[in-house]
């Protein structure tokens, strides 16, 4: 018998897999696997998400227009050009969808996000990466990869999962070097970690100045709110135009919206989690570096890069098992090609010091 067969390539994804929350039988689970907002959500978005569940019958407004005014007031920016979605996820979908298709391509830096394939994939469009340079996306290697084919061009700055970044005039000399025809999309979802880098910005300029460049935002790491999916972009009215034709009616829950726009309103509570996340990051960093034989690599996002030995039983992998052992749960991170490394995303300061702890017990064990 004969059965329903997926188009070409459906097949050939491997599913994105998130960061893993259980530690067997620990009897204290420390998630430090995901990039989650270490502080989580502002307190005025939990209140305003209670205050939500009595509306729970109603639909949501479809065009997010509350939510798009208040994001274009907090960052100078045109609400008409603004398209909200669930997560940052889905409008890198929807934007491979609506500029590529089979036989096209989709470019990305070597170590970049895996949603860029899985999406490219899904319409049969052609995943290709470009070379990085210490772990830092190099604006001539994706230019040298554009080929005819090339339809969108996709840069995370700062870049997960290696937390490095471009400058903005790295960022201006890629858009310039691109056809005019290409989608150039500034992936900024770690952007609000960014402080005191005067040589970035996180892409608005570049949005205004022509036709063709689009930046992605989230509200999973700073403001906390991973667990009810909401993210949004700033794009050229055309192709805001476009993402608005594509997005599914109702694409934004209404609790959602209501706790977004809290979270926008409580600028204390930000300055908080960017001030403990510069601070828990810089003390985490000096600690594992101390540590011999391990390096911990500069970050601009909200999470650490540890490099193991390669010698097995100090490797990544058995420092993965022996701190899910003492329930940590860190990400490796060999499905991005940097199988010698973990990923650590910064928690509270408790959480990082049993993290810590568990690492010295790992060398020195």
């Amino acid at each position: 018998m004969s059965a329903p067969t997926p188009r070409p390539g459906i097949l050939d994804i491997a599913p994105y897999k998130g960061g893993v929350s259980t530690a067997g039988g620990a009897t204290r689970v420390i998630k430090l696997s995901s990039n989650e907002g270490a502080l989580g959500p502002s307190p005025k978005a939990i209140e305003a998400l209670r205050k939500s569940a009595d509306k729970l019958h109603r639909y949501p407004d479809g065009g997010c227009e509350a939510l798009r005014n208040k994001l274009a007031e907090k960052y100078d920016l045109e609400a008409d050009q603004i398209v909200c979605g669930a997560g940052s996820d889905e409008l890198i979908t929807l934007l491979i969808r609506a500029y590529a298709g089979p036989g096209d391509e989709v470019l990305y830096s070597q170590h970049g996000f895996l949603m860029y394939p899985i999406a490219a994939k899904g319409v049969g469009a052609v995943p290709v990466t470009a070379a990085e340079t210490n772990m830092t996306t190099s604006v001539d290697a994706l230019l040298a990869a554009v080929t005819a084919k090339t339809k969108i061009v996709f840069v995370a700055n700062p870049n997960n999962p290696t937390g490095t970044y471009i400058t903005d005039g790295e960022m201006k000399r890629l858009r310039e070097g691109l056809r005019e025809d290409i989608v150039l999309v500034v992936d900024a979802a770690y952007a609000e970690f960014m402080t005191g880098q005067e040589d970035y910005t996180a892409g608005e300029e570049l949005v205004r100045a022509g036709k063709n460049t689009v930046m992605t935002r989230t509200f999973s790491k700073i403001y906390g709110l991973g667990g009810i999916r909401l993210g949004w972009c700033y794009a050229p009215v055309d192709i805001a135009d476009v993402l608005g034709r594509l997005r599914n009616p109702f694409n934004v829950a209404l609790p959602t919206q209501e706790a977004g726009l809290a979270a926008l309103d409580d600028d204390e509570f930000v300055n908080t989690c960017v001030r403990h996340n510069a601070e828990t990051l810089a003390w985490f960093r000096d600690e594992v570096n101390a540590i011999s034989g391990l390096i911990a690599h500069p970050s601009y996002g909200n999470f650490v890069l540890v490099e193991f030995p390669g010698a097995e039983g100090k490797n990544a992998d058995a420092a993965n098992d022996f701190m899910m052992s003492k329930g940590v749960i860190p990400r490796k991170i060999g499905g991005y090609g940097l199988p010698q490394m973990l990923r650590i995303s910064i928690g509270t300061k408790e959480e990082m010091d049993i993290c810590l702890q568990a690492i010295k017990d790992f060398v020195n064990r």
